[in-house]
């Protein structure tokens, strides 16, 4: 069984035919998603799809690319909503220089108020990293995230940055790009990396996998990265993805 960690069935991509991407998503045998909301309306999506399905889950926190627009009622929502039963991670949160609709140094406050939050809370979070590597381990160590831990999401970065992240307590997900023919660098990481460390994600509806690049992603799709990974381990699919659901179920502290 498959643990999809990073959905966003909130999109507005499924909002003709959730439940027929759900149920395709059931026979290729995941059987369980985190859905990650990262701005008010997400959040709130996020947390009506976990509510209506047992085997799904949410994450609520605030994006950095919309780091400006977070508030301090905002932040005080999350944390109640950290409460909920379905809320199993903060996030997605972190640094993105790609876009520059948010300043870094705002982002750069609104990701360390999140971990502290996490902390607070007592739950793992979800990091997002584009172009901004070098600064988002030097909050995470300086916020102290071991306390937590939680996942690197969607990981293109260097087996020397994983292992600074996975030493203060993170995992590292690996998504569709993972199976690109010209992925070089993630196909090395993911084969160098300790099993007990990783997770699969799609990032759905983004970064969808070989063979469907270019397509709308779905969480069924995540297969098509278990058996990627699971070619680089040299170990069977039903290993690869037994490992990674027993990874994900204990970050998340779900018993079921």
């Amino acid at each position: 069984m498959l643990f999809d960690t990073h959905v966003h069935l909130n999109a507005e991509q499924y909002e003709d035919d959730l439940q027929e991407v759900i149920n395709r998503a059931l026979e290729k045998g995941v059987q369980n998603m985190v859905v990650v909301g990262f701005d008010e309306p997400t959040i709130k999506k996020a947390i009506q799809i976990a509510e209506m399905y047992d085997f799904i889950y949410a994450s609520v926190g605030w994006h950095p690319v919309d780091a400006i627009d977070m508030t301090d009622e905002h932040l005080a929502w999350i944390e109640e909503l950290a409460q909920h039963p379905k809320v199993v991670a903060l996030g997605e949160m972190g640094l993105d220089y790609h876009w520059d609709k948010s300043p870094k140094e705002v982002q750069k406050d609104v990701f360390r108020r999140q971990i502290r939050l996490a902390r607070k809370v007592n739950l793992p979070i979800i990091i997002h990293n584009r172009d901004a590597t070098e600064d988002v381990v030097t909050i995470l160590k300086e916020e102290h995230v071991e306390e937590v831990g939680g996942i690197m999401h969607c990981f293109t970065g260097s087996i020397e940055v994983a292992k600074q992240c996975m030493d203060m307590n993170m995992y590292i997900s690996f998504g569709g790009p993972v199976t690109f023919k010209n992925a070089k660098k993630p196909k090395e990481v993911a084969a160098e990396l300790p099993l007990d460390k990783l997770l699969i994600e799609t990032d759905c509806p983004y970064l969808t996998p070989h063979p469907f690049r270019g397509k709308r992603n779905e969480p069924g799709y995540v297969s098509y990265v278990a058996e990627q990974i699971a070619e680089l381990k040299g170990i069977t699919y039903e290993e690869l993805a037994d490992i990674t659901t027993a990874n994900a179920k204990k970050l998340f502290g779900i018993n079921d």
